[in-house]
């Protein structure tokens, strides 16, 4: 396995795994692109043969904060560390961005999520009431602050 940097032709191999883990509020093909356009850092986990393991996002708010826009890995593909590698490859950006502070949102449901989240100094914060829709399911605000 390896992480490559997300690019556009990455969009179509994405969407299934959206479908499949997000259901009726999965991210669109132009939720993709926009974020690409906006030059957010977003990244792949790819198998030896090139298929589509992962994908992780960040968006940068300057000066010094960051937010992690989604981590997804393919159902088949879970409990393997995909999501861990992708996590720190994320960490490594925000650091290498001079971030004082990342947050994300993830369900309030996604427990195993949350306890990844947590292993790397993620502490709650806040809950989105409703925030996932159309679900109304809530989102726990989470936040990983540098020393």
């Amino acid at each position: 396995m390896r992480i490559d940097r997300f690019r556009w032709w990455h969009v179509d191999d994405v969407l299934p795994i959206e479908a499949d883990l997000f259901g009726a509020e999965q991210w669109s093909a132009a939720m993709f692109w926009n974020e690409l356009a906006n030059r957010h850092f977003y990244l792949v986990a790819l198998d030896d043969d090139g298929t589509v393991l992962g994908y992780a996002g960040l968006a940068a708010n300057p000066p010094d904060e960051t937010w992690v826009q989604n981590i997804a890995v393919r159902r088949d593909a879970q409990r393997r560390g995909v999501g861990r590698l992708l996590l720190e490859a994320l960490l490594a950006e925000a650091a290498r961005r001079g971030a004082r502070s990342t947050l994300l949102e993830v369900a309030v449901d996604n427990a195993p999520a949350q306890r990844l989240y947590a292993t790397y100094g993620f502490e709650p914060i806040g809950v989105r009431r409703g925030y996932y829709q159309p679900s109304n399911t809530d989102a726990l605000v989470m936040q990983r602050n540098e020393d």
